[in-house]
């Protein structure tokens, strides 16, 4: 059974915005089907460290993967479109350190399913404090995103 599947966009290296068509192309491949809906790009400052400014968007899938297959399709791509560095890196206080990326796909949404893993947390954990998140979001969302 599919169920709406939410996903972030970013990129703040080389030419932005299409590196995030270039990745939307990806997934539609990878997931088999085209997106549902897509919202409008914002440029947003980078948050948590110094660089160039970010080009952010969010995209929609009907889907019927799992949560875990939906991220690896999305690092696949993070991959293909160009993107390096894996993982997270934390400082030596345990901070977490951000850079600047081609392309970075976070899952925020995956219908109504809650997932705490090591690897995955669903909802996104800090989707809401993010307005380069929330604002082209709520530009496709269907639904309260207060009830999130």
């Amino acid at each position: 059974m599919t169920r709406p599947v939410y996903l972030a966009l970013g990129s703040n290296l080389g030419d932005r915005e299409e590196n995030i068509r270039r990745a939307v192309a990806l997934l539609d491949e990878f997931f088999g089907r085209p997106y549902t809906k897509i919202s409008s790009l914002y440029e947003n400052p980078a948050e948590g460290f110094d660089g160039p400014a970010f080009v952010n968007g969010a995209v929609r899938y009907d889907l019927d993967h799992s949560p875990l297959e939906i991220l690896r399709i999305c690092k696949k791509v993070e991959r293909q479109a160009g993107r390096t560095r894996e993982g997270i890196e934390l400082d030596s206080e345990g901070a977490r350190v951000y850079h600047s990326r081609v392309i970075d796909i976070d899952l925020l949404l995956c219908g109504d399913e809650k997932v705490d893993t090591p690897e995955l947390k669903v909802p996104h954990p800090r989707m809401k404090e993010r307005e380069f998140v929330m604002r082209p979001l709520a530009e496709i969302f269907d639904g309260n995103l207060l009830n999130l």
